[in-house]
């Protein structure tokens, strides 16, 4: 179905059939975190609401009244908010991990898919996700300690050159560097964890080394495919700013509001347009070709003719003579 189509073609409209699932997936995350934020919110107010000093956060921001509050004896500590709000971050980890094979199985559906069908997926397939985010979270730790120091050491190292815009340069090369690793490692687990939904692959090592094939195949095409969906994302976020900065006042909280969640909202949709491209992927070059049986039909075999007998002469006894009849 998608073979004639284009990776971002075909994963955008997967996106667009499913909308669904992007706007769950924002109402989930808003409401964790209105739960991760319930010690700051209630703290603050315990204190704000009986002080003139509030103004100053109302109509506008002040940074000084905010380090202020958080310094006053009688507010949470900064690692007491932190458990807190990491608490339901976790939370929304592990939604991730129990929802997405549902996701995968209705982009790679060409129908509406059932929620009977939605929730057996992720059933299913939850205790593969938690290995495959565990090797993910241990490779991608690895790389990105390696990398980051490498960075560090590089910049260092240009730091005694008399060459002022040499450390900055390099900085940002090699951020640039680990951004596109990190990406590329993120498109090898992400195709891991299709083919685990898509071909009930029990093995998890088994896709992640299928996968690791086809990222030394077309990891260039992937990459260039995310990439695509990480510069939209980083539209929707400047773009997000600049209204904000721009159409919505100071003391509209009402409007900041709205406006943050429509940010968070698009910021959503180049992250599920990346897992549409890699369930296109996986169509169009990792699914197994499907080999229908055909019957064959035997055509009825033609009797052979009878082969012809050749008359036989009667015998005459050797007694006898012809024209000698017996009396």
């Amino acid at each position: 179905m998608n073979g004639k189509r284009s990776l971002l073609g075909s994963g955008w409209s997967m996106v667009m059939r499913n909308q669904r699932y992007i706007f769950w997936f924002w109402l989930l995350n808003l409401t964790l975190a209105e739960f991760g934020t319930s010690m700051f919110r209630k703290s603050a107010h315990a204190i704000l609401d009986h002080s003139l000093y509030a103004e100053r956060l109302v109509h506008g921001f002040d940074l000084a009244v905010l380090l202020d509050l958080m310094g006053r004896q009688e507010f949470p500590s900064t690692s007491a908010l932190a458990t807190t709000a990491s608490y339901f971050g976790f939370i929304f980890f592990l939604a991730t991990a129990i929802f997405l094979p549902g996701i995968f199985a209705g982009y790679a559906s060409t129908y509406r898919l059932p929620r009977e069908d939605f929730f057996r997926a992720c059933g299913r397939n939850l205790w593969r996700f938690i290995r495959l985010m565990i090797i993910a979270a241990i490779v991608m730790g690895i790389f990105s300690g390696i990398l980051f120091a490498i960075n560090g050491a590089i910049v260092s190292k240009a730091g005694e050159s008399t060459n002022e815009r040499l450390p900055f340069q390099l900085q940002m090369i090699g951020t640039l560097v680990i951004f596109l690793v990190l990406t590329l490692l993120r498109v090898w687990f992400d195709l891991a964890e299709v083919d685990v939904v898509l071909n009930d692959q029990r093995a998890v090592r088994k896709s992640l080394a299928t996968a690791l094939r086809h990222i030394f195949r077309s990891g260039l095409r992937l990459l260039a495919n995310y990439v695509v969906a990480t510069v939209l994302a980083v539209i929707f976020l400047v773009g997000g700013i600049w209204c904000w900065i721009h159409f919505v006042s100071s003391e509209s909280i009402v409007g900041a509001f709205l406006l943050v969640q429509l940010i968070l909202l698009l910021l959503l949709i180049p992250r599920f347009w990346q897992r549409g491209i890699a369930v296109a992927y996986w169509q169009q070059r990792m699914l197994a070709p499907i080999v229908v049986a055909q019957s064959v039909i035997e055509q009825p075999v033609p009797p052979s003719p009878a082969p012809e007998i050749a008359p036989v002469a009667p015998e005459t006894s050797p007694t006898q003579s012809p024209g000698i009849q017996n009396s």
